[in-house]
C-alpha cells in the first residue's frame, strides 16, 4: 500500500479508491517527484467491463465553445485529465464562470462571442496540443491580447501550421524562431474568411481554422485531403451554428452566435483502443467497453485491428449528443500482420501506439506508411516505440512515415515513454504477452488524458502497479 506523501523507492499497488478517478496519495507523490513509472508483471487476461474516461477532444471543444456560447452549457462525462482542465483553467482566467467538474459534470455560464477578458498572465495549457492549436483560432478573433504558453514538449512541437493560415486571415499571432510556442496573440484588425486546402489531414489545423472563422468577414473553407475527426462541426451545429459540408470541403460563415447546450460526453476511443489490443492479445479475454463514442472518422482503430482477425463486436448502438455511442465487446484472437490501409492512418493517429503493440503480437509482418504526423506528436511515437518494441525483443524498422513491425515473443525489460501518455499505456498493454516484467519509465502524463489508468486495467486484469525510479 501508499503511505504519505514521500516518494517510494520500489512499485506499490493502487489504494482503493471511488469512481472519481482522482490521483491517490501514491500517485500525487510521485508524480510530485517527476519519478512515476509502471511495473508490469508477465501474463493475465482481460475480462469483464469497463468503462473509459470522457472523450478528451470532444471535452475540449465542450469548454471552448460554451465559454463564448450565450446562455448555459451543461456538460456531463467531461475527462477529469490535466490536458482537459487545462482548457477549463485557461477559460476561468478569460472571465468565465464555470462550476465544476464534479464526478465528470461542469457548467459553464457562457459570455458570448465578445465577452472573454484578457488574462492577467500566461495561460498554461501544459501538455495540451489541442488546446493550443484550438485557442489560438477561437482567440484570435476575439479581441484579447493573450499569450498561450506550456510545459516542455508542447513547446517543440510545430506550431506554424496554424499560424500561417491565421495570418492569411489577418490574425497577429507571433511564435518563436523555430515556429514554436509560446503564441503571443494580438487583437489587431478583422478576420477575413479564406478558402485554405490543407496540405496534411489534420482536425486541429481543420478546427483552428473554423473557430477563427466564427468571427471572420464572410465565409471560412477548409478543403481536407483526407477525412479527419468531425466534433468541432458536429458540436457547432448542437450549439445552433450552421456548418456546411459538400464532400471533403466544410464552410462556416462567420458573425452568428452559439446558444448553450447540454452535452454528454462519450468515452474516448483512443483510451478504450489500449483495452481493445490488451483484450486481443490475451488468451481467454472477454471485455466488454461500455458508452464509447464510435465517429466513424475515429474508427480507424476498431477497422485496422478486425484486418489483423480481431474479434471485436459493435452492440447497442445509439446517438448521444449528436455523437454515435455503442458498447465494444473484443475477445482474444489470433492476430495476423498487415499492411495497413493509408487512407485509415487519419482515422488512427492517436492509436497507434497501442496498434504497434498488437503488431508485436500479431503473425507476420505488419507495415505502416504515410504517417509522418506521428513523429511530431507528444513525442516521436515512431522512433519511441521502435525503441521501446526492440528492448522487448521485437523487430521494429522505423522509416520516415512509417514503421516495419515482425511480431515475435515478447520479452521483459525497461522501457522509456519520454513522457508520452500514449506510449506508456501501450507498453502496459505489452506485459499481457511478455515473459518477464517490463519497466515503464517517466509515466506522470498518462493523467492528462486517462485518470485512474492503473486501477481501471488492474479492474479488468491487467497487472500494472506504480513505481518509482
Amino acid at each position: 500500500m501508499c503511505g504519505g506523501h514521500t516518494v517510494l523507492t520500489a512499485p506499490c499497488w493502487p489504494e482503493k479508491r471511488p469512481p472519481s478517478l482522482h490521483l491517490t496519495l501514491c500517485e500525487q507523490a510521485l508524480v510530485t517527484s517527476g519519478q512515476l513509472q509502471y511495473a508490469v508483471d508477465p501474463g493475465g487476461r482481460l475480462n469483464g467491463r469497463l468503462r473509459v474516461p470522457g472523450d478528451k477532444s470532444i471535452s475540449h471543444r465542450a469548454i471552448m465553445l460554451g465559454s463564448v456560447a450565450e446562455g448555459v452549457t451543461q456538460v456531463s462525462g467531461f475527462l477529469e485529465g490535466e490536458d482537459s482542465l487545462a482548457t477549463l483553467r485557461a477559460f476561468r482566467a478569460m472571465g468565465v464562470p464555470i462550476e465544476g467538474p464534479h464526478d465528470g459534470q461542469v457548467r459553464v455560464h457562457g459570455v458570448g462571442m465578445h465577452g472573454l477578458q484578457t488574462p492577467q498572465d500566461v495561460l498554461d495549457l501544459g501538455n495540451s496540443g489541442t488546446s493550443m492549436r484550438l485557442m489560438s483560432g477561437l482567440l484570435s478573433g476575439a479581441g484579447l491580447e493573450v499569450t498561450l504558453g506550456g510545459d516542455a514538449s508542447l513547446s517543440s512541437r510545430p506550431m506554424k501550421r496554424v499560424t500561417e493560415p491565421l495570418g492569411v486571415m489577418g490574425a497577429q499571432v507571433e511564435t518563436t524562431p523555430e515556429g514554436t510556442a509560446p503564441l503571443r496573440i494580438r487583437p489587431d484588425g478583422r478576420l477575413r474568411g479564406i478558402d485554405y486546402p490543407m496540405p496534411l489531414a489534420s482536425a486541429q489545423v481543420k478546427s483552428c481554422l473554423l473557430l477563427a472563422g466564427l468571427y471572420a468577414e464572410g465565409a471560412t473553407c477548409i478543403t481536407e485531403p483526407a477525412p479527419t475527426r468531425d466534433h468541432t462541426e458536429r458540436m457547432l451545429r448542437g450549439f445552433g451554428y450552421s456548418v456546411r459540408r459538400s464532400g471533403a470541403r466544410v464552410c462556416i460563415t462567420g458573425g452568428g452566435r452559439l446558444a448553450g447546450c447540454d452535452i454528454e460526453v462519450p468515452g474516448d476511443i483512443s483510451s478504450a483502443a489500449f483495452f481493445l489490443v490488451g483484450a486481443s492479445i490475451a488468451e481467454g479475454s472477454d471485455l466488454l467497453l461500455e458508452h464509447v463514442g464510435i465517429n466513424p472518422t475515429r474508427g480507424g482503430v476498431i477497422a485496422i485491428l478486425r484486418q489483423m482477425g480481431a474479434d471485436i463486436e459493435v452492440l447497442n448502438e445509439r446517438e448521444v449528443g449528436g455523437e454515435p455511442v455503442a458498447d465494444l465487446r473484443v475477445r482474444s484472437a489470433p492476430l495476423k500482420g498487415i499492411r495497413i490501409p493509408e487512407d485509415q492512418v487519419p482515422l488512427a493517429i492517436d492509436e497507434f501506439p497501442a496498434l504497434f503493440v498488437a503488431a508485436a503480437c500479431a503473425e507476420g509482418e505488419t507495415l505502416l506508411t504515410g504517417a509522418a504526423e506521428l513523429r511530431v506528436k507528444e513525442s516521436d511515437r515512431i522512433q519511441v516505440m521502435a525503441d521501446g518494441l526492440t528492448t522487448l525483443g521485437v523487430a521494429a524498422q522505423p522509416t520516415p512515415d512509417g514503421i516495419s513491425i515482425r511480431g515475435a515473443m515478447l520479452d521483459g525489460g525497461t522501457v522509456e515513454s519520454h513522457g508520452d501518455h500514449r506510449i506508456a499505456m501501450a507498453f502496459a498493454m505489452a506485459g499481457l504477452r511478455a515473459g518477464s516484467p517490463i519497466v515503464i519509465n517517466d509515466c506522470a502524463n498518462v493523467h492528462t488524458s486517462f485518470p485512474g489508468f492503473v486501477e481501471l486495467a488492474g479492474r479488468v486484469g491487467v497487472r500494472v502497479r506504480y513505481g518509482a525510479g
